[in-house]
Parts: structure tokens; C-alpha cells; sequence
């Protein structure tokens, strides 16, 4: 088996060219709309939803186009969701992956309409590889009120406030920890049936790795720079967010990212050397710099 920094490459080269192919043609009309997609969508970010995607695959022994297509599906909610927390409505960035964001690059009509139109391509690619109703359901819940939209709309309404852990949590379970989890159980379930016991260690694995992901982007956000994280860094202490770090110090929350960790690696060992990947991709979470 290829090492952990060999397949993230691989993958990463994987699924940009997967990307390429499935989102339309910069020279097609309305090419505007077009450009502006393919701009957020290529040429960067860490992968980490389409590596889990991928990776759960393996865990119950499978990888087919319809893998591929979930862990794209997966990709393109994300950075819909990213072109949308970037606009002055919501979070007000000018700097996603180390490039202007789409707002800045073009205008906030055609973000908007870029995060409306990568999420509608997101459908469209898992109906197209011959999804199942279960899957399709399964990332419109996981994007939707009662997932990652849920969590951010929390996560607007608490700015200036005080969260307990179980309120933070709760937030980041539905923000972060939603789509992360679809992307697990996507690529799994693209094998076919997905038995309870399997499917309940993949939940629990990542219910896990969601919280310890958004405890060290908090910890990075307080101890990386702008350059390092292409993303603007201490914005939210600046801009009065709830984070795991307005609970604990830096020491504290990477013990307990740590901690989370392990209880990921625990719950996926059933799975043996096919959870390789898996387990790989929780120690990258906790021990990355961006």
C-alpha cells in the first residue's frame, strides 16, 4: 500500500480531474457563471470529503464510478458552502485558498448564483452515476436545515455569545460534522447494502473526526498565519465566534482533539488494514498545519 502523503496526492490529482470533467465548460454560456464555477471549484483545497469518501470505499472493499462520483458530490457542497460563508452577508471574507474569493474575483450575484448552481451539479452528478434514493437523501440532509446550513445559521446567530460545550458542539455537528459524515457514508454505501454494525462504527468514527476538524481550525486560526492557512487568520476571536478556544486553552483543545481521535481509531478497528486510509486521515486532522 502506497504511504499516506503518495495517496493524498494521488487522490487530490484524482478528484480535480474528476471535477474538470463534470463541471461545465468555461467557454459554455453563460461562461461568466461557468468560469466563476470551475474558479472556486479547481486548483485547490485540502480534499479531505472526497479522501473520506474514497477511503470508507475501501474500508467495506469497494471503488467504482459511483465512489467517485459521491466523493465529487460531496466536494462541490462543500465549496458551495464556502462561496457562501465567504459573502459580506455572512462572514465577509476576501481570501479562500489562498486566491480572492469568488465575491472579491467577481461579484456577490455571481457567488451566489456559483454556490446555487455547484450545489444543484452536486445532485446532478450522484442522480447521473446511477445513485440510490438513500444517498441522495442522505446529502440533502447533510446540506440542508437539519445539517450544514442548520449549523451555520446557529453558528450566525451565536456571534457575541457564550456557548457551552454541548451548544458548541451541537453547532459543529450540524456545520462541519454533517458533511463530513455523508462523505463517509456516501463512499461506503456506494458498494451497495451497508450492514448496521459497519455503518454504525463509520457514524461514530465520524461524528469523531467532525468535532476534532473543528477544534484544530480553531486552533489553527489562533496559531497559523493568513499565508499558511490561505484564509484570513484570527477572524473569528475578531469577529466574536463561539470556538472550542473561548472554552479551553490551545493546550487543552488539542488534548482533546487527541482524544477524539482516538475514539475514531477505536471504532473503525474492526475494519482492520482495509480502515488504513481511514485511520490515516484522523491523524492527519489532528496533526495538520493549514
Amino acid at each position: 500500500m502506497t504511504d499516506f502523503a503518495l495517496w493524498t496526492r494521488a487522490v487530490q490529482a484524482r478528484i480535480e480531474a474528476a471535477l474538470a470533467r463534470a463541471l461545465p465548460a468555461p467557454e459554455l454560456e453563460p461562461k461568466r457563471l461557468h468560469e466563476a464555477m470551475r474558479y472556486v471549484s479547481l486548483g485547490g483545497g485540502k480534499r479531505v470529503r472526497p479522501m473520506l469518501a474514497l477511503a470508507a470505499a475501501e474500508a467495506v472493499a469497494a471503488d467504482c464510478a459511483l465512489t467517485e462520483a459521491a466523493a465529487c458530490a460531496v466536494e462541490l457542497i462543500h465549496v458551495y458552502s464556502l462561496t457562501h460563508d465567504d459573502l459580506p452577508c455572512m462572514d465577509d471574507d476576501d481570501l479562500r485558498r489562498g486566491k480572492p474569493t469568488c465575491h472579491v474575483q467577481y461579484d456577490e450575484a455571481t457567488a451566489l448564483l456559483v454556490g446555487d448552481a455547484l450545489q444543484s451539479a452536486a445532485f446532478e452528478i450522484l442522480a447521473e452515476a446511477g445513485a440510490t434514493a438513500e444517498m441522495v437523501a442522505l446529502l440533502a440532509r447533510a446540506a440542508g436545515s437539519r445539517g450544514m446550513c442548520g449549523g451555520q445559521a446557529v453558528d450566525l446567530a451565536s456571534t457575541g455569545k457564550h456557548l457551552d460545550l454541548a451548544e458548541l458542539e451541537f453547532m459543529h455537528i450540524h456545520k462541519t460534522g454533517a458533511l463530513i459524515r455523508a462523505a463517509v457514508l456516501l463512499g461506503a454505501l456506494s458498494s451497495g447494502r451497508l450492514a448496521d454494525d459497519r455503518r454504525a462504527a463509520l457514524e461514530h468514527y465520524a461524528k469523531c473526526i467532525g468535532l476534532a476538524f473543528q477544534v484544530m481550525d480553531d486552533v489553527l486560526d489562533a496559531e497559523a498565519d493568513t499565508a499558511t492557512l490561505g484564509k484570513t487568520a484570527g477572524k473569528d476571536a475578531a469577529q466574536g465566534k463561539a470556538t472550542y478556544l473561548t472554552l479551553m486553552d490551545i493546550r487543552e483543545a488539542r488534548g482533546y482533539a487527541r482524544e477524539l481521535i482516538d475514539d475514531a481509531l477505536a471504532a473503525i478497528a474492526p475494519f482492520g488494514e482495509r480502515g488504513q486510509r481511514l485511520a490515516e486521515i484522523a491523524r492527519f486532522i489532528v496533526e495538520r498545519q493549514y
